[in-house]
């Protein structure tokens, strides 16, 4: 066993991390085998199992948490009142930490069915109590061992008060008592978590014999019955390789283990333990990558965005996605023999997406930010754990509003039919004032009101968005104004100007000329909820000047005063304000610029990962920024934490040029990418990603959606670490648009091609095989709508 010690000195070795190591899922069980009783009890039905660090040297603690499903909480408030939600969610009940010490007697095992258990002496319990931690199916042997090992490795630290690195192991065997055995842990016996009081022994005592006569019924009955039949599934099996083109120059060329993801089993399956893979110049801003074992070439590709790369240097593992002509995805994965070797893979592939992406040498690019690039791209989970249970989806019966059209009185004009119309809905604005959305189709909008019991009901239609001088069109850009009583419109036809909607008319009144020679790219309102407000101005850009737009100027709308111009090509894309008025400003480049206010020198320029920003979104606090690129997210921490500007923002202050923070890619594990692109055939792209929104509400969680899926990502979850912490939706057409109802995290306002749904966030489920291929319910949008899915009209 101790010949995996190697492996743990990568998960030592970063002391600022508070987790050492993690199994992600399993059950935690008290056993009490010597009792008279005989039964074990089911503590936590779903947890994680850790080991942390403490606030002191050489002690470390073992830490069971209870895990929860999106939403379990506020069900478990629901069904048992307060108080239960309160005392479930107590800290004490939803984790059990145990100082690791040699008098556990700490030891796991791989049982004959699979199964990988961990077990430890009850130190407060009865003599032969002991915990036990039974993990999921999907847990590799390779992760229990490596767990084992660093439990092994703290005692000795907590013993001999030295770094691990000086045990021999004779000294380490001490801690192996893996020659004990562990009783198995009956879930049967135990029927409910909660410890049984004293007026209720008697009872269960009396009524185990006849629990445990049925059981053995039972067993006999499932015996006698034919195994049902297995279906012979085979292994995905890898596309043939691509013809390797000529190299001009290699930029990394290291031997590593391959493996394939395999979509029945949702595992990496080895398939071959000796390949060289090797990044290659081809052309001028083009490189490949090729993989070769001693007998064949694996595979060969471009190296795009589209890759999707993620290293993790705990296992060891690089991480990615191969397309071939056809469309199809596959999702592999190589394993390096050391810490050094994949750095040095890293520098090349990541030196080649860099140059490809931005047509630009590495070697010109800063040291700093060449590693604010590599951080990016770097995971700290272990991509190919196994996938955790999904709950039973509640089917709630829909006796709340069905499926609903225009009203057969509108005008000719209003009503439009989804055979005859050749737009489909592309634009969502969710009202802050009023409880409104408006989705844009072509050249009308719908506007929907929120229901008090969070449903969309069909409110107007303004079937004609046209210029003051009667001219048609479609809006590429919406955004409410005023207190939601007007709504700006950009005009792609005319580049120069914007237009005002008085929403209670339901027409365009005024055209604003911004400036003769400035055209407007972009705009955002002055602060983040500015429109719940009278404020007039807003934010303008075009692809290389910021500037502020007030309506109430005679002429010109742009303020000079306000007015900021680049010389060189910025390519500004998108805008974000927070409530303070901070303004962040992102680029096609892919870089970020933080702002104090207009008309001056950024505070803070991040370096761009490579690919174009397509959204963007701020806290209201302005602490964390979202960037939206087409394949992955960007949430970046503006807050300083050490230094002379400590505790400001680098919207108030610049970072440190050597202490630029660190970026968290949100993006989906590559075997999700494969599986996605294996059900749509189609590639990754995100709609612009936002927070949830409210003045007096906390951003929670992070919505956006590619394809005809929608994905939510849990804060909490991003920034503890968690593995997967994004939860998906299945649509049967693509998303349009996307947002969270203003003032909650709860509900998502969707647009799909021709119809509107307001959805619970807690229909979303895990990223699982069986999620991610789900069929949506109902076939086509003149579906019966659940208590969850509310309009469909034609928008």
């Amino acid at each position: 066993m101790f010949m995996l010690r190697n492996a743990t000195k990568y998960l030592f070795g970063n002391s600022s991390k508070e987790t050492i190591v993690e199994i992600s899922q399993g059950q935690l069980y008290l056993v009490r085998p010597l009792s008279p009783k005989g039964t074990s009890e089911l503590i936590y039905k779903d947890a994680a199992a850790s080991i942390r660090r403490t606030g002191q040297d050489f002690q470390y603690q073992l830490v069971i948490q209870r895990a929860y499903e999106e939403g379990e909480a506020e069900l478990l408030a629901e069904e048992e009142g307060e108080d239960a939600a309160a005392d479930a969610l107590d800290a004490e009940k939803d984790e059990k930490t145990f100082l690791l010490d040699q008098s556990l007697h700490f030891r796991s095992e791989i049982r004959e069915n699979g199964e990988a258990v961990f077990a430890w002496q009850d130190l407060s319990g009865d003599p032969g109590d002991l915990f036990e931690f039974i993990c999921d199916e999907g847990t590799k042997p390779a992760e229990v061992s490596t767990f084992e090992i660093a439990a092994i490795e703290c005692q000795y630290e907590r013993k001999y008060r030295k770094p691990k690195e000086n045990a021999t192991d004779k000294q380490l065997q001490q801690f192996n008592f893996t020659d004990q055995p562990i009783p198995a842990a009956s879930p049967l016996a135990s029927p409910t978590v909660k410890a049984l009081t004293g007026s209720q022994l008697k009872s269960h005592e009396e009524a185990e014999t006849k629990a445990t006569a049925a059981q053995e019924r039972t067993a006999m009955t499932k015996a006698q019955k034919p195994a049902a039949p297995v279906r012979d599934r085979k292994p995905t099996e890898a596309p043939p390789s691509a013809l390797v083109p000529a190299s001009r120059e290699t930029l990394a060329k290291e031997r590593a283990e391959l493996h394939l993801f395999d979509f029945d089993s949702g595992s990496f399956i080895l398939q071959d333990p000796a390949v060289v893979a090797t990044v290659s110049e081809i052309g001028n801003w083009q490189y490949w990558l090729q993989i070769t074992g001693d007998s064949k070439e694996w595979l060969g590709q471009r190296v795009v965005a589209d890759l999707n790369p993620v290293f993790n240097f705990e296992y060891l593992s690089f991480i990615f996605n191969h397309y071939t002509d056809d469309g199809s995805a596959y999702s592999w994965l190589l394993r390096f023999k050391n810490q050094e070797t994949e750095e040095r893979f890293q520098d090349g592939l990541m030196r080649a997406l860099w140059e490809q992406l931005n047509e630009t040498k590495w070697q010109k690019v800063d040291k700093d930010d060449q590693q604010y690039v590599l951080d990016a791209f770097q995971d700290l989970n272990m991509e190919d754990a196994p996938p955790e249970e999904e709950e039973e989806e509640e089917i709630v019966e829909d006796d709340a509003q069905r499926s609903e059209h225009y009203d057969s009185d509108e005008s000719e004009d209003d009503v439009v039919v989804r055979e005859n119309d050749g737009n489909v809905n592309s634009k969502l604005a969710v009202g802050y004032k009023h409880d409104r959305s408006f989705v844009v189709r072509g050249s009308k909008i719908g506007v929907f009101k929120h229901t008090p019991n969070n449903n969309l009901e069909f409110s107007t239609n303004i079937s004609k968005v046209e210029t003051p001088k009667g001219k048609l069109f479609s809006p590429a850009k919406v955004m409410l104004h005023s207190e939601d009583q007007n709504m700006i419109l950009q005009n792609r036809d005319n580049p120069n100007s914007l237009y005002r909607m008085d929403l209670e008319y339901g027409k365009v009144v005024d055209e604003w000329k911004v400036h003769d020679d400035v055209n407007v790219k972009s705009f955002a309102p002055d602060k983040k909820y500015a429109q719940m407000t009278g404020e007039q101005t807003f934010l303008g850009m075009s692809d290389n000047a910021l500037y502020r737009i007030d309506p109430r100027l005679s002429g010109n709308k742009l303020v000079d005063s306000e007015f900021k111009q680049y010389t060189g090509k910025t390519a500004f894309s998108n805008a974000a304000t927070t409530e303070q008025g901070y303004i962040a400003v992102a680029s096609e480049k892919g870089d970020i610029r933080m702002f104090d206010k207009l008309g001056l020198r950024a505070k803070t320029a991040l370096p761009a990962l490579g690919e174009p920003i397509i959204g963007l979104d701020v806290s209201a606090d302005g602490r964390w920024v979202l960037a939206t690129c087409r394949t992955y997210l960007m949430l970046i921490d503006a807050l300083q934490k050490e230094g002379k500007n400590e505790g400001k923002l680098g919207f108030e202050r610049a970072f440190a040029k050597d202490a630029k923070p660190q970026p968290r890619r949100l993006a989906l594990t590559p075997s999700h990418v494969a599986q996605f692109q294996y059900e749509t055939k189609a590639p990754l792209a995100f709609t612009p990603a936002r927070f949830n929104t409210g003045v007096d509400d906390k951003e929670t969680s992070i919505i956006t959606a590619t394809g005809p899926f929608i994905i939510t990502w849990n804060m909490k979850k991003v920034l503890g670490g968690k593995k997967d912490p994004y939860t998906i939706k299945r649509y049967e057409e693509e998303v349009k648009a996307d947002d969270f109802k203003y003032g909650s995290d709860k509900n998502v306002i969707v647009a799909l091609p021709n119809e509107v749904n307001m959805v619970a966030k807690q229909s979303f489920k895990k990223p699982t095989r069986e999620s991610i291929a789900a069929t949506p319910r109902g076939s086509g949008a003149r579906r019966r709508l659940g208590r969850e899915e509310v309009v469909n009209s034609p928008y």
